[in-house]
């Protein structure tokens, strides 16, 4: 039998560190921590995102995390950051966060909630411009 999304979300959940919305909001900005937006750009671009949040489509980033990718992206390679992974809904950010520990990364977790969270509580949130 196949499993559904709800499933694989599930069975992520299970494996991975979540970091609560409120605490994730009150420690913002945090030099420790790399907040990773992986939605797609036209999301982040119609929604906005979590200020210093650096941008990772979510379809580019084992390439971008990997260090022998022609995609690799140096920003990965911070041992001393934590990175948090978000989505509109946690969801992909969970599943984003789970397929980052199978390759190896220990400094990873998801933010609970994810973006919609974020805004409903009350955080803060930049304007991201198109890259037209």
């Amino acid at each position: 039998m196949i499993k559904n999304a709800k499933q694989l979300v599930a069975a992520a959940n299970a494996e991975i560190v979540t970091v609560p919305t409120a605490p994730a909001l009150a420690a913002h900005p945090d030099a420790s921590i790399v907040m990773v937006d992986i939605r797609d750009i036209r999301e982040v671009t119609r929604e906005g995102q979590i200020p210093g949040a650096i941008h990772a489509p979510r379809g580019m980033l084992e390439f971008w995390v990997d260090p022998d990718s022609p995609y690799h992206r140096e920003v990965f390679a911070q041992a001393d950051k934590t990175f948090v992974f978000y989505c509109a809904s946690a969801w992909r950010s969970a599943l984003a966060t789970k397929a980052m520990q199978d390759m190896g990364m220990t400094n990873v977790a998801h933010l609970e909630g994810g973006f919609s969270a974020w805004k409903k509580q009350g955080g803060v949130i930049e304007e991201k411009k198109s890259q037209r």
